[in-house]
């Protein structure tokens, strides 16, 4: 019986950045009813951010403005994009809407812009994880597709 590698390193892939989500999400809860908590620290990348950069602008006209929001957004995408990774469900979206969320707090705290963003456990491997099993991860091992789960097979020669 022949093993399918790369579906199922992508699925160790999803997994781990599954539960890397989760976490993350669950270290958001409180924003849900303080949404003071993003608010300061929206404020703080402002102050740091020079006046003219994309961080900068971003900040001030769509993040800051919209604290409210995203701060129930933020933990509900993650933790529901983790569990949906990690499951396997709809794998491919889920992956694309984390990689939206990662990206938009790289930009928002300016780190994309610098060396430090590929140095960062952050950055570039949760940016290229997610864009990853966007791209590719569909029919792997593991998940759940239209209500049933579905196991690895030996590939048809």
């Amino acid at each position: 019986m022949a093993i399918d590698r790369q579906g199922t390193g992508l699925t160790v892939v999803r997994i781990c950045i599954g539960v890397f989500f989760i976490f993350e999400g669950l270290g958001k809860i409180r924003w849900f009813t303080n949404p003071s908590i993003l608010a300061a620290q929206l404020a703080g990348w402002a102050h740091a951010a020079a006046p003219a950069s994309i961080s900068h602008h971003y900040l001030e006209r769509v993040a800051q403005p919209g604290v409210a929001l995203f701060s129930r957004l933020v933990p509900l995408g993650e933790l529901s994009s983790g569990v949906a990774l990690v499951l396997g469900f709809w794998t491919p979206i889920f992956a694309l809407v984390a990689f939206f969320m990662a990206l938009n707090f790289q930009i928002a705290s300016g780190a994309i812009f610098t060396y430090g963003f590929l140095t960062s456990g952050y950055g570039l491997p949760v940016l290229g994880a997610t864009l990853g099993l966007a791209v590719g991860g569909v029919r792997l091992p593991w998940t759940i597709r239209a209500g049933r789960a579905r196991v690895a097979r030996p590939p048809r020669n």
